[in-house]
């Protein structure tokens, strides 16, 4: 599929996906949404994309929505681009595969939330987080008020959302918004490694990690603990889970199919 305003490519089993609008700091309009969609839709189905890693070119991951368009926009058609872009944010957060966040700039707004979709973020010391929204007359609209806050906390998520401020990547890191921090130089090695990483262990557990947590997190104890037993139980009766285990045993590495 060809696009405009991002660039993807695979490497050895990674997806690498670039949002491309430097000249607007990468913003994202209705445009750069439904390419996003378009392409984790097919990276979902694509059985030779193990990872993914998600950044933006220049020097910012995402500056935020486009405000000029929004500007222009009534509430039905502001509406229809919030959602719009919960689908993606939504599909990120959902896909089995694991989606690193490299922050390399500016992650503001729909910056910060497409960041906070993604499983891991991995920011340059020189990436700057925010909500900015309410400076603006509205409030995060691609699911910031939800993420944030089970990411950081209520307290720390009202007070970042409801003063507009922006923070540093060492603040970030130092709440919890950002999970590991690089020099500049080191961003892309750093996600491309820890991709790697997370690849070489199984597939179907990987996959079936991420959905026990994302789908047990609001649940209580019992039930969460209920849906861990029969993602469990979906892990184990695999053909990885002999595969490691026997190669465990054997003192060997695994060669895991995803089967």
């Amino acid at each position: 599929m060809v696009y405009n305003c991002i660039k993807f490519e695979k490497q050895d089993g990674i997806a690498l996906v670039k949002i491309n609008r430097p000249e607007a700091l990468n913003a994202l309009n209705t445009q750069v949404l439904q390419e996003l969609l378009d392409c984790f839709t097919a990276i979902a189905q694509d059985d030779d994309v193990k990872a993914v890693v998600l950044t933006g070119e220049g020097r910012a991951f995402v500056a935020g929505a486009d405000i000029a368009a929004m500007s222009k926009m009534n509430p039905v058609e502001g509406r229809a681009m919030m959602s719009l872009g919960h689908k993606v944010m939504n599909l990120i957060e959902d896909i089995e595969k694991p989606v690193i966040a490299a922050v390399n700039g500016f992650a503001l707004g729909g910056g910060c939330e497409l960041s906070m979709a993604c499983d891991i973020r991995v920011a340059s010391t020189k990436a700057l987080f925010g909500q900015p929204e309410v400076g603006l007359g509205i409030i995060p609209g691609f699911g910031g008020t939800q993420r944030l806050s089970r990411l950081v906390g209520k307290g720390m998520a009202k007070y970042l959302i409801m003063s507009a401020e922006n923070i540093k990547a060492d603040e970030a890191f130092r709440i919890g918004l950002v999970e590991k921090l690089v020099e500049p130089e080191e961003l892309m090695d750093t996600a491309f490694a820890l991709a790697k990483k997370i690849m070489s262990n199984g597939p179907i557990a990987v996959g079936l990690a991420k959905k026990a947590i994302n789908m047990g997190y609001d649940l209580d104890m019992k039930s969460a603990g209920q849906l861990e037993i029969e993602t469990f139980t979906c892990a184990f009766g695999s053909e990885d889970k002999k595969e490691g285990m026997a190669a465990f045993l054997e003192k060997r590495p695994a060669e895991f199919h995803n089967k």
